[in-house]
């Protein structure tokens, strides 16, 4: 055992290129083995064409067993091994998980619920964001790590955190309130502005200072709505910062090494985008349900994100499952040719590395039955062979790497909006995340590709700006949605969207607010449906809807449908208002499935969006990366796909099939070569 840092000479031989293929591997927990298996693993690595191995990340309580005694050898022995056998190491700051010492010594490090709970050991991820014991003893231990290994050539990148905020994504005890307050105070300045932010003339309300303000503990009823949003907003900060202090702490020792933390998706309690400009390249761990046939939707909503938030940068799976995980009440293993498919589907959208959780699955503990690259089973197991498999296709795969993948038409996803929309006291209960999903699918099943924004970004680049539910609109936000429109393309605006502004106040004389002008509507009611009933709708397109009702004066607009029945009965449904050869569409519901796919075929003629899909297949989807086209059949049965006039592809079960296409410089014809297909 080490007690200090020991500076021992590191390997001397230069280190492997990152991301300049198509990496593979998964994350590595050898202190959970003896070291009689730790040669077996490398070994098995190169079997299976493992690049990159994540190594560290639960390994605080090994790395730091008391405070201020660090044991280094063990690790050290680690990446020497991983390095002779030719793998890449991805070494995590260790600081997602406290050791058992952590809550013996500072109790007031565990988080709190709002009920006033406080969460103990025993788990993972049992701190505070904002507490400042758990801060100064992780960051020690970042420096530590950083000074060790900052010249060990199997180091290819820097792994800060795990997860931030996946088990406690708010903290409610006496620091994160200090630290909230501190946070409002720099916002808002004067407890005045805070009070007419938050609208406190309301229910008694009414501060007289910052320290009168806590976090939103559980009330007797409706809590305060904009004391919620900035809670959220303040809770994604705080894991931000946390992470922050652990990157100064990583670019002034290696500022050479490149450093990212693993995101989840879709995660409602972390605002990505003000994540992204901190990391060097996206990492996305992903876990769709092999129970749900169109899981597939949104695992392809969710790649197109970790492309649209790396803007250029490259984007790894850092965490995915080759079979089936531990956490669902009923844990579906994925059929033969799941897991590879799933895994090509994100390299056709983007992705430059395949990560898994974990390399060899564990023989105790909570994710004893998480499945791994190396099963209970063995290596002379299925699952190792198609792992053996998959590694093998991706080394194949390396013309890809640094290919963009384009997209014409761009989604609004805004945090505020999600987390708004979600609150009590609303007209109804919506899903954000199923609501935009809802209108993702028909541009999937069309084989359009979606680029995710924010609803600052400029989007003049794109034919076709997508706003599904942009629930907080402000002045300048419909400000930049009007420079879509002023500039010849299409914008469509979604139902329940301009409602308030970012402090949560009701934009009045008419629902819309600043985007009335841009679509030529206001709205004067809500009138949302009960689940299963449909709505019929009639005019220029037909046929149903469901969920929602807005009750629609029309403005200045073209109106393209109306309501047939429902409370909003012979209200407008889908207006148009064109201007400088652009248009603005409203569309007052939720459209059924089938009208999505009539009013996606309309938005596409009218933008000048090429389809790669000449018609929607069930199941099926297609994207281009570079000039790579991947067809990918997510259905089980053979599925007939038109990609042009009279060219038919044929794609079984759990198939991809994708061709180069290639241009004849002599006379110009387009020949078709077929450049993968299994």
């Amino acid at each position: 055992m080490s007690t200090n840092i020991e500076s021992e000479r590191m390997l001397e031989t230069p280190r492997p290129p990152f991301l300049q293929r198509i990496e593979f591997g998964g994350d590595y927990n050898p202190e959970q083995w003896s070291p009689q298996i730790w040669d077996e693993d490398v070994q098995l690595m190169r079997r299976a064409g493992v690049t990159v191995a994540t190594v560290g990340v639960f390994s605080w309580a090994r790395l730091e067993p008391r405070p201020g005694e660090y044991c280094f050898k063990w690790l050290d022995d680690i990446l020497d091994r991983l390095h002779k056998g030719g793998i890449q190491v991805m070494l995590a700051t260790a600081t997602a998980s406290p050791p058992p010492w952590m809550a013996t010594l500072h109790p007031d490090s565990l988080p709190e619920t709002a009920e006033g709970t406080r969460l103990g050991p025993g788990s993972r991820q049992h701190y505070s964001p904002s507490s400042s014991a758990f801060r100064t003893h992780a960051l020690r231990l970042v420096e530590k790590i950083v000074e060790r290994y900052a010249g060990h050539p199997a180091l290819c990148a820097w792994h800060i955190g795990n997860e931030y905020g996946c088990h406690v994504p708010k903290s409610y005890d006496t620091e994160s309130t200090t630290a909230f307050r501190a946070w409002l105070q720099q916002k808002y300045g004067t407890v005045a502005a805070l009070n007419d932010a938050w609208c406190t003339a309301f229910w008694a309300q009414e501060y007289q200072s910052f320290e009168e303000v806590s976090v939103p503990r559980a009330t007797p009823t409706f809590p305060n709505p904009t004391q919620m949003l900035d809670f959220d907003r303040f809770s994604s900060d705080a894991l931000l910062h946390l992470y922050l202090a652990e990157l100064s702490i990583v670019r002034r020792i290696t500022p050479d090494i490149p450093v990212t933390t693993n995101f989840m998706g879709m995660f409602k309690s972390a605002d990505y985008w003000s994540w992204v400009q901190h990391l060097d390249f996206i990492s996305d761990d992903v876990y769709p349900d092999p129970a749900d046939e169109d899981s597939y939707v949104g695992l392809a909503a969710q790649r197109d994100l970790m492309r649209s938030l790396a803007a250029g940068k490259p984007w790894i799976v850092m965490e995915s499952a080759t079979s089936a995980v531990q956490w669902r009440s009923v844990n579906v293993p994925k059929p033969r040719g799941l897991h590879r498919l799933q895994s090509l589907q994100a390299v056709a959208r983007g992705a430059d590395g395949i990560l898994h959780f974990q390399w060899r699955q564990s023989y105790g503990g909570a994710e004893r039955f998480h499945s791994s690259m190396v099963p209970h089973a063995g290596p002379e197991s299925r699952i190792f062979k198609e792992v053996c498999s998959l590694g093998s296709e991706l080394a194949d795969l390396g013309q890809l790497t640094g290919l963009r993948v384009q997209a014409d038409v761009a989604f609004i996803l805004d945090w505020d909006s999600w987390r708004a929309v979600e609150q009590d006291a609303m007209p109804s209960t919506v899903s954000y995340l199923d609501h935009l999903l809802a209108w993702y699918r028909p541009f999937l099943r069309a084989g359009i590709t979606v680029d995710f924004q924010p609803a600052s970004a400029d989007l003049s680049v794109y034919a076709m700006v997508v706003a599904p539910m942009l629930h907080v609109v402000t002045e300048r936000t419909a400000e930049n949605l009007a420079r879509v429109v002023d500039g010849g393309n299409v914008l469509i605006v979604g139902c329940f969207s301009g409602v308030v502004n970012e402090d949560l106040h009701v934009w009045l004389g008419g629902y819309l607010g600043p985007l009335r002008p841009i679509l030529g509507v206001r709205v004067e009611e809500y009138a949302p449906v009960n689940p299963g009933l449909p709505l019929a709708i009639d005019g220029l397109v037909k046929g149903t809807a469901s969920t929602w009702q807005d009750v629609v004066v029309n403005e200045d607009a073209e109106v393209i449908a109306s309501f047939m029945d429902g409370y909003a009965v012979s209200s407008p449904a889908l207006t148009r208002r064109e201007k400088n050869n652009g248009a603005a569409w409203y569309v007052a519901t939720l459209p059924s499935p089938e009208l999505m796919d009539q009013l996606v075929a309309r938005w596409v003629g009218e933008s000048q969006v090429t389809p790669l899909l000449a018609a929607p297949v069930d199941g099926v989807e297609a994207v281009q990366r570079g000039d790579i086209t991947f067809l990918i059949n997510h259905r089980a049965e053979e599925r007939e796909v038109e990609i042009g006039p009279s060219e038919i592809v044929r794609l079984g079960g759990y198939q991809v099939f994708s061709n180069a296409i290639t241009t004849n410089s002599n006379d110009g014809v387009t020949s078709r070569a077929e450049f993968h297909s299994c």
